[in-house]
């Protein structure tokens, strides 16, 4: 039985600029380093680097950290200080949230958004954009 993620990987050039990306963005804790690894702890999730090529191409596959509402201006300004590029979005509906889109170094994207599965649920039972 699946008892959660384990862990999620990366592949990255430059691992020293991607484990600075990492602390100054996610305030990601390093456990481990070694010249064919790094070890993350970020929420309670555990984050690893390894080096290689970067994506040659940009997705929308994305990995999503959840952050209050209160904190995610503090996060966007933490992305545009990196001079990270932001991903344009559609216009969001109110019940979505907040959310920003923004690629590393490697074309991996992450989303910072503030909302929760039950109100984005809620707002599709509502309007009835889906049925269980």
């Amino acid at each position: 039985m699946i008892k959660s993620i384990s862990h999620i990987t990366f592949i990255v050039e430059n691992m020293e600029k991607t484990a600075t990306f990492f602390k100054k963005i996610f305030n990601a804790e390093e456990l481990y380093s070694w010249k064919n690894a790094k070890y993350f702890l970020i929420a309670n999730t555990w984050i690893a680097l390894n080096p290689w090529k970067s994506l040659d191409k940009k997705t929308y596959n994305h990995l999503a950290f959840k952050v209050s509402k209160k904190d995610f201006l503090k996060y966007e300004e933490k992305i545009k200080n990196l001079w990270l590029e932001i991903k344009k979005w559609r216009k969001r509906k109110e019940a979505e949230a907040e959310s920003i889109y923004f690629y590393d170094y490697d074309n991996h994207l992450f989303e910072i958004h503030s909302g929760t599965l039950e109100e984005r649920l809620k707002e599709y039972n509502e309007k009835r954009l889906f049925l269980k």
